[in-house]
């Protein structure tokens, strides 16, 4: 038993480890990527963008295949795609190739979001969870630590390509590894997949996060993307076998709380740090490397503090631990939304680790509550509502960026003449991070008690 726990943990763990890196890698390589390939300050964010998109898409889908065809062999089959799909990104031509195959990517990365935590879930009991979840959380952290810091050094020193190249040997070594783990978990295998609550869901989130970004057609598809979603909640509530168990939502107050609590906090923090990595290459004239060390500060002291916190949240109510940890990630918010053009490197570095221990606060304690409230036979489904919130907050995030830099930046590259409108861009995003972060603080009060009373 310990042997098949110890695969379940190390895979997820690499795996949760790889997509981060991914991602934090790329923020610190963004004003490369637009310089190499004469790309706008809009155009250039798509690269971060399209991924979020189409993971966020495909994360329910995949979640309940994965509960009917095997959590194992979803995975499997996620962590080839998004090697295989690194390679294409390494060798695209040009901006709208490399955006291309971060869709495809992202749809690779949605079959490892919906699998991961459900694997540690369906292997360990309850009263380990907590901790798993914590160290696993950890993994997360200390790829976004490894992220800023090895694509710096790669863009400076090789190219920025050479990240992708990387990603595809961590993936590689993942897939290895995974096909060690000899259990499968399947609990829905033999019922109907819902392919109208499927297409429904999928075209619902596409038009609602291409409305964010668009200023005069965005009203319509919004109203279209509404529409969809209330057709979506008609299907599904007449479904035998749905898509999204509305259920749970219906049943337990943690789970729904918990997981608007979710979407909310990605929403308001996962721009900080592609935002403060433009701001230091592009208004201070960090090289990428030095970027990469100083934005090492948040997700170091995230992989220091989340086992702790998850550890927490088996002996207290997750919803003060995790509410804590967001009221604290709100102040930061808005300390970034007032800081001055030149703001001095210690008081950065500062706000830089409260941000950091306000999001381990967070993080694992949330998903301890919402896979707690849930029987086993919904892991997957959970799983993925888990992933879903995540990367539909983390869309939301990058949506908004597009949108203000539309405003703002007028089509115009990111340089050090364009560095005020930059910062004043900035200020506004943090502005409105700072106000979705201070909702999310109520929505996890007002979440019930996951541990009974002593």
């Amino acid at each position: 038993m310990w042997n098949e726990k110890r695969a379940v943990l190390i895979s997820a763990g690499l795996s949760s480890f790889l997509t981060p890196f991914m991602g934090s890698a790329l923020n610190v390589a963004i004003p490369a990527i637009g310089r190499e390939m004469h790309a706008t300050a809009v155009v250039v964010s798509w690269v971060i963008s399209a991924y979020l998109l189409s993971s966020a898409v495909f994360l329910l889908p995949f979640g309940r295949l994965a509960d009917m065809l095997g959590r194992k062999r979803l995975f499997l089959a996620g962590v080839m795609l998004f090697g295989v799909t690194s390679v294409l990104c390494a060798v695209s031509p040009s901006a709208g190739a490399l955006i291309l195959s971060r869709v495809v990517q992202g749809i690779g990365g949605a079959m490892i979001f919906s699998t991961a935590v459900s694997l540690i879930t369906s292997a360990l009991p309850p009263g380990e969870r907590g901790r798993a979840l914590g160290y696993n959380t950890a993994m997360v952290y200390t790829g976004l630590s490894v992220g800023p810091v090895v694509g710096g050094l790669l863009t400076q020193q090789a190219s920025w390509r050479m990240i992708f190249v990387v990603v595809a040997v961590l993936a590689l070594l993942t897939w290895l590894y995974a096909r060690r783990i000899r259990s499968e978990w399947a609990p829905a295998q033999g019922e109907r997949f819902d392919t109208t609550g499927a297409v429904l869901y999928c075209l619902a989130l596409s038009l609602l996060m291409s409305a964010v970004t668009l200023r005069s057609a965005g009203l319509v598809l919004g109203a279209v993307a509404v529409a969809l979603v209330v057709a979506f909640g008609a299907v599904e509530s007449r479904q035998e076998h749905p898509l999204l168990d509305l259920q749970m939502f219906r049943e337990s107050t943690v789970f729904t709380f918990s997981t608007l609590a979710a979407l909310l906090n990605y929403g308001a923090t996962f721009s900080v740090g592609y935002l403060l990595s433009l701001y230091l290459q592009t208004v201070r004239g960090f090289s990428p490397q030095s970027t990469g060390l100083l934005l090492l500060i948040q997700p170091v002291v995230q992989a220091v503090f989340s086992p702790l916190a998850g550890a927490l949240s088996d002996r207290v109510e997750p919803r003060v631990v995790a509410s804590a940890g967001m009221l604290l990630t709100a102040l930061c918010l808005l300390a970034y939304a007032f800081m001055p053009y030149q703001i001095p490197l210690e008081w950065l570095a500062g706000l830089l680790a409260l941000s950091g221990l306000g999001f381990a606060l967070f993080s694992s304690p949330n998903v301890n509550a919402i896979m707690s409230a849930v029987q086993s036979q919904r892991y997957g489904v959970a799983s993925s509502v888990v992933s879903t919130a995540r990367m539909l907050g983390q869309s939301l995030s990058m949506a908004m960026i597009l949108l203000i830099f539309a405003v703002t930046m007028h089509g115009l590259p990111l340089s050090p003449e364009h560095g005020g409108l930059l910062f004043s861009s900035m200020r506004i995003a943090f502005g409105v991070s700072t106000v979705l972060c201070l909702l999310g603080v109520f929505a996890s009060l007002a979440r019930g008690r996951m541990h009974s009373p002593q």
